[in-house]
């Protein structure tokens, strides 16, 4: 241990960095209030014994194996400034010891889902289409630009996952009067009556709706679960937008469904990223595509300093964090997306 009264933090949030997760204010404030060493996160291993057993919080996560985290004597979180949890702690011991795992996700919610009803809309209205074609020339005026568009408004959505992406997604699509199926298996019905949706099955989801999002996470029981067969399943020209994570879909199947005019389809993420230059994804009609960037705003970024700052404010005091989601013992050892590359 040290003589510095400040708690210590170990900041390794790769690809993230301090300044891109506070505000010049809040890394003031926990600069002043905390010692933060920075490393990357393969050189955690690597941090003098008497820094790991100083260390109260760990700001990213930075693989820990067992014999590290026993040499961590003092720590009380991971925060992991990400959305997604990996499988690289070992949770029970975690879980055991009272040391919370915390994301600070929910930030990308709002942006997320507004370029999700961003790209519905595109999908009804053929705007970007509409755009291309007037820049060149050939654009259609009037009810002739109109033959294949539709109305949002009063159609039948089907949500895939409801979490707080699909709850953020929800209450943007509130204005438009739409009746809202949603499919998440880890829910029980009233929770989702309470938000004014009604519980289905995949299928009905599939078979009922004119957009379906798709907003689960990617976990050991739904890798690849939407493949060929449950595209089949959707309705002629309905459009499916996917917000999450590539690898729930079978991405080829999904290709070839749009390729053959039975769906249509917008994706902010995909397989690998970046998308190799000859994907056919790449110049495939009625596929809207997004560079994995729904989420990225500074906006979103800054706040989860905020909420880190906020949280390791009440754990110091003996409080649990709120303003972070916790990791479940029950579902974290299934999650299985990957780390972000890029912000």
């Amino acid at each position: 241990m040290t003589n510095n009264p400040l708690p210590l933090i170990i900041s390794a949030p790769n690809p993230r960095s301090i300044d891109l997760i506070f505000t010049p204010v809040a890394r003031k404030s926990l600069y002043e209030r905390y010692r933060v060493l920075e490393i990357e996160p393969e050189d955690l291993g690597g941090v003098p014994e008497n820094l790991l057993a100083d260390a109260r919080y760990i700001l990213g996560q930075p693989p820990i194996s067992p014999e590290l985290l026993a040499k961590l004597k003092s720590l009380r979180s991971v925060l992991n400034v990400e959305s997604n949890l990996y499988d690289n702690m070992p949770y029970e011991t975690l879980f055991a010891r009272g040391i919370h795992v915390l994301t600070t996700g929910s930030v990308f919610a709002q942006p997320v889902a507004e370029m999700g009803l961003a790209m519905a809309l595109n999908l009804a209205r053929g705007i970007i289409d509409a755009d291309l074609a007037f820049r060149e020339g050939r654009e259609l005026w009037g009810a002739e630009g109109n033959a294949k568009a539709r109305l949002l408004s009063g159609s039948e959505i089907g949500i895939v996952g409801f979490g707080d992406l699909g709850r953020a997604l929800n209450r943007v699509l509130s204005g438009f009067r739409a009746h809202v199926r949603v499919f998440d298996p880890w829910l029980p019905p009233s929770l989702l009556h309470d938000h004014q949706v009604t519980p289905a099955s995949l299928d009905e989801v599939l078979s009922q709706s004119d957009f379906i999002f798709i907003v689960a996470a990617v976990t050991s029981q739904n890798e690849g679960f939407l493949a060929a067969r449950e595209f089949a399943r959707m309705r002629q020209g309905a459009a499916l937008i996917l917000l999450s994570r590539a690898a729930v879909v079978d991405f080829a199947a999904l290709t070839d469904a749009v390729r053959s005019g039975h769906i249509l389809a917008a994706s902010d993420v995909f397989p690998e990223e970046p998308l190799g230059a000859d994907h056919p994804v790449r110049t495939l009609p009625g596929f809207i595509r997004s560079a994995h960037r729904a989420g990225a705003l500074d906006q979103a970024f800054k706040r989860m300093g905020d909420m880190v700052i906020e949280d390791m404010d009440l754990m110091d005091r003996g409080l649990p964090p709120m303003r972070c989601k916790r990791a479940e013992r029950e579902t974290v050892s299934r999650m299985r997306s990957k780390p972000v590359s890029k912000n």
